[in-house]
């Protein structure tokens, strides 16, 4: 009997914790920490909190000493080619826990595209199709990555993982989860939460760069109203971008597809139960799994580093060259055109929908109160999603 209570105590997660605290079980408790603060973001401040709750939840589950609901060194083997578990499934579903099953979906890319679907029928094109010029905001605001791709590259870290960091600068979480997962699966936890806590700053990070470079007279540049964008236009849209991508850019193809599917169901008009249950259940359900083992990926060992700090560091910076990108894009367009643009709105090139529009919009009425930028902003912003799966898919093909 007291062999037994004495076998409890030992397996008790504080004296797990206590008896390797010298080993990994101080980075645990710091890890836990982390996940408290990460998650008091998320409820208190709100930012992202669909996805950063459900991401630090999962930090906080895979750092519980003794829970085994994420086994990184089944993953290690996973990836490495001398184990006989190489690109194996069948280790995982027999020895892991809950969140390895999950993490499964990350892995095989299938939670992004599925979050692809659900963005597609959540976003109107219309802003973007009424005026194309848009995309080439959408496509400057991509600069951040390739550039902070040459530049991690030139720290010292591989291709891959240049890559992975390098598309922290799109601002798409999904994105980088798909990119990362493919090409640097090591550095997942760190660029994910890089990703979306960026993401969550726009208001921040954004408005002094839109102010460092624009004038007072351009931020209060006033735009004509879009025209009207028929349904058929609406409908051609994402079958035409779909057959396009792909057949430039093959890698770029599940994105862009799962993307344009989601919005051809939106357009189309009849499949509208389809339409609501991406745009709610099934984006709802994936961004759960998603968030979960996403943060089950941030253990200890793989977040405490100098590495993960120098990834943080790169992706604010892709970050804040992507968003110049834009606003100094439109500053030339307008040296070309008779029909001046606002370079706020290029700013929203970045793939933050709908929060780098509204801040396009915010920062613009700062300086005219009549100044109605977010429909305007909305293109490039749209284009900014599809740019930075383009870029996805160039990496991929050029590091995969």
């Amino acid at each position: 009997m007291w062999t037994d209570i004495l076998e409890f105590f030992r397996g008790m997660g504080f004296m797990q914790m206590g008896a390797d605290f010298l080993g990994a079980g101080w980075q645990q408790l710091v890890m836990l920490f982390v996940s408290f603060f990460l998650l008091y973001l998320a409820i208190k401040k709100q930012y992202e909190p669909l996805l950063l709750l459900p991401i630090a939840f999962g930090m906080l589950l895979t750092n519980l000493p003794g829970a085994n609901m994420f086994h990184s060194e089944l993953w290690s083997a996973f990836l490495d080619p001398s184990s006989p578990a190489y690109h194996s499934y069948g280790a995982i579903l027999k020895e892991g826990g809950l969140l390895d099953v999950l993490y499964i979906g990350v892995k095989a890319g299938v939670y992004p595209c599925l979050i692809f679907i659900g963005v597609g029928a959540m976003t109107d094109f219309g802003p973007l199709i009424a005026n194309p010029k848009s995309l080439l905001l959408g496509a400057a605001a991509q600069i951040g990555i390739f550039i902070t791709f040459l530049c991690a590259n030139a720290m010292g870290f591989t291709e891959a993982q240049a890559g992975s960091i390098g598309i922290i600068g799109g601002a798409d979480g999904p994105t980088s989860i798909f990119l990362t997962s493919k090409l640097a699966p090591e550095l997942l936890g760190p660029i994910a939460i890089a990703a979306y806590s960026y993401m969550a700053l726009v208001p921040v990070i954004q408005p002094p760069i839109m102010r460092l470079l624009t004038t007072k007279k351009e931020r209060a540049i006033k735009m004509k109203q879009l025209r009207a964008v028929s349904k058929t236009e609406k409908i051609i849209f994402p079958i035409m971008v779909t057959t396009i991508v792909a057949l430039i850019l093959p890698d770029a193809a599940p994105l862009i597809g799962c993307l344009m599917l989601g919005n051809l169901m939106k357009e189309c008009g009849v499949v509208d139960r389809l339409s609501k249950t991406a745009q709610n259940e099934l984006m709802n359900i994936v961004v759960i799994f998603l968030g979960l083992s996403v943060g089950a990926t941030a253990t200890g060992a793989s977040f405490l580093n100098w590495q993960t700090l120098m990834i943080l560091a790169m992706g604010i910076v892709a970050f804040g060259i992507g968003s110049g990108g834009g606003v100094l894009l439109a500053k030339l367009m307008n040296v070309f055109s008779k029909e001046k643009i606002n370079p706020l709105i290029g700013s929203a090139g970045v793939s933050a929908v709908p929060m780098a529009a509204r801040v396009s919009q915010q920062v613009g009425q700062e300086e005219n109160p009549g100044n109605f930028l977010l429909m305007h902003a909305m293109g490039p912003n749209v284009a900014g999603v599809i740019g930075s799966a383009v870029a996805a898919g160039i990496l991929l093909t050029m590091l995969g």
